[in-house]
């Protein structure tokens, strides 16, 4: 029995995205609205025929005028409401995180709660509220949140432009308990230093979680490059296993085998870390802002890295083509030589950098933020990974993602093989990944695939 209460009926003449569990009705799609329903209110959502498909919370004045929370009937999102929807929540990252106490705990609507992230960092809650319907509902949250997870602590960081969208201010500040600025958290047995009031977002960004581990195959092997092997050498203390270098020296450096790293758009320096816990010999870690490198800076210091990391603060499209510029003018100076040479070799290099790495990290902010922004994030990210490539030491490997939900994961994939194909580059994929566990994804929501993450070998044709 359909509750008696406003609804949206929905056109004949419009793809069954709902009926296949997409949660967002948009303006277009809707035939009539039943019942003169307040913004942020319940409504149910027929099809043409009359009959329900789901509930949601509704709002005209956005482009998506229902967001799905149930396909069932129900009465209230009250406390009780959020506190069971949290309790799954939880259940679900207890199972798939098994010990971890810092993840995204609320992922809006691969939870069925749209408008609504949580993250946890062990005792305090961050939350993000970016919908109407989901801020009308406030007090409950936090009362929800405090029964299901009592935290130390609630702050808010509602500061994003798409609450203004849906009518609404940006908010930030403290909802409940006590938060101190700076959290520490574990991820992958490393210690992470949060700032959650002035960090990007929440503070942190818990999806590249098992993508991080996965760069761990890369980072040893490298010492043989080097002319450096294990050898069985005779020592005061016996005969041990030790490296050797091509002149018959034992070598004492402990990183002998690592990779050299460039990670970019470094944010808390999450990969850099990961890079030196697996093992790398020296990470360049790169971020536009003084702020994110002083967090990064902090963050090695934690996990006492810090001899095995140099910071850059720069522009990473600029600081890459500075370097391939510089690679470029030593390998022609370097191809003149003799007699012939064309290069005045006596003369100061006019490019500055020209280093190259064996592994390089690409993680940028989200290039296509509007459906219209997709052609001009493509030469974006094909740029981005051309000078990325071409960094790369022979046989060695690019690391490279997308956030952006209007780039599709083929045209990422499109835009990287142009990038190889200018750059004179075969790529041989490695890995192919999406966001972690604690960012399930609901099938048949293109929308949910935002995180594209990619493993390449990198050699010249």
């Amino acid at each position: 029995m359909q509750l008696q209460r406003p609804y949206v009926q929905l056109k004949r003449a419009r793809k069954k995205r709902i009926e296949r569990s997409h949660p967002w009705v948009f303006q277009s799609e809707v035939e009539l609205v039943s019942g003169d329903p307040k913004s942020g209110a319940l409504v149910d959502v027929w099809n043409e025929k009359g009959k329900y498909i789901a509930t949601g919370y509704y709002n005209p004045e956005s482009q998506i005028i229902v967001r799905i929370v149930s396909y069932e009937p129900i009465d209230v999102m009250d406390t009780a409401f959020f506190v069971a929807r949290f309790e799954a929540c939880l259940e679900h990252r207890d199972r798939f995180l098994q010990g971890a106490k810092a993840y995204r705990l609320v992922y809006g609507e691969a939870d069925f709660l749209p408008g609504l992230v949580v993250d946890r960092f062990d005792d305090v809650l961050v939350v993000q509220i970016v919908t109407l319907g989901m801020d009308l509902c406030r007090d409950a949250i936090i009362e929800a949140l405090v029964q299901v997870m009592k935290p130390q602590g609630i702050y808010e960081r509602s500061d994003v432009p798409i609450r203004e969208k849906e009518g609404l201010e940006q908010r930030t500040g403290l909802l409940y308990g006590e938060c101190p600025r700076h959290v520490q958290v574990k991820e992958n047995d490393l210690i992470i230093e949060v700032d959650i009031v002035e960090g990007q977002k929440t503070g942190y960004f818990f999806d590249q979680r098992e993508n991080r581990a996965s760069i761990a195959p890369l980072m040893k092997g490298w010492g043989k490059r080097s002319g450096i092997a294990l050898q069985t050498v005779e020592t005061e203390e016996g005969t041990q296993q030790l490296p050797v270098n091509a002149n018959g020296k034992v070598v004492s450096f402990p990183w002998w085998d690592g990779a050299t790293v460039l990670e970019c758009f470094a944010h808390t320096g999450s990969f850099t870390l990961h890079a030196c816990k697996y093992g790398a010999k020296k990470v360049t870690c790169l971020d536009i802002s003084d702020h994110a490198i002083q967090s990064a800076k902090r963050n090695v210091e934690l996990n006492e890295f810090t001899d095995r990391v140099e910071f850059v603060v720069a522009d990473a499209f600029d600081y890459l083509r500075e370097q391939v510029r510089g690679r470029d003018e030593r390998s022609e100076r370097n191809e003149a030589g003799g007699a012939a040479k064309k290069v005045d070799t006596s003369k100061k290099m006019t490019a500055g950098g020209g280093r190259t790495w064996d592994v390089v990290i690409l993680d940028p902010p989200a290039f296509a933020k509007t459906r219209h922004a997709v052609e001009g994030a493509y030469r974006g990210y094909k740029d981005i990974n051309l000078q990325g490539m071409k960094l790369v030491n022979e046989g060695g490997y690019l690391v490279t993602a997308s956030c952006s939900f209007h780039m599709r994961p083929d045209q990422f994939m499109q835009s990287i093989l142009d990038a190889a194909q200018d750059a004179g580059k075969v790529l041989r994929l490695i890995e192919w990944r999406a966001a972690g566990k604690d960012h399930p994804q609901i099938a048949g929501v293109d929308e949910g695939h935002y995180l594209k993450f990619a493993i390449f070998e990198v050699r010249s044709k």
